[in-house]
């Protein structure tokens, strides 16, 4: 089952600030040609920040232009992770990192 919001957000600071939520879920970073990361965080919108800020990232080299996310459980967010890994099938994720 794909992302609960289809459409990405701007992967900037100042929109990240806007629409990503302070809350548990799950994220995907995008750059509108591949999938880049699928993650999890207890705190989406400091998680994102975080990846931006990232001096030396696999991320940050592939151009992301774009993020989306969905609220989730903390007793469900990893599956939840798991699951879109395997439909998105991400350049980057836990795992391989």
């Amino acid at each position: 089952m794909p992302f609960d919001q289809f459409h990405p957000r701007s992967f900037r600071a100042t929109a990240v600030r806007e629409h990503a939520p302070a809350r548990s879920g799950v994220y995907g970073i995008t750059n509108a040609q591949e999938w880049i990361y699928i993650g999890e965080a207890d705190n989406i919108q400091q998680m994102l920040l975080h990846h931006m800020q990232e001096s030396s990232s696999d991320i940050l080299e592939r151009h992301p232009t774009g993020f989306v996310f969905e609220l989730c459980d903390p007793a469900t967010r990893v599956g939840r992770q798991n699951r879109l890994i395997l439909e998105y099938n991400p350049a980057f994720h836990p795992q391989r990192q």
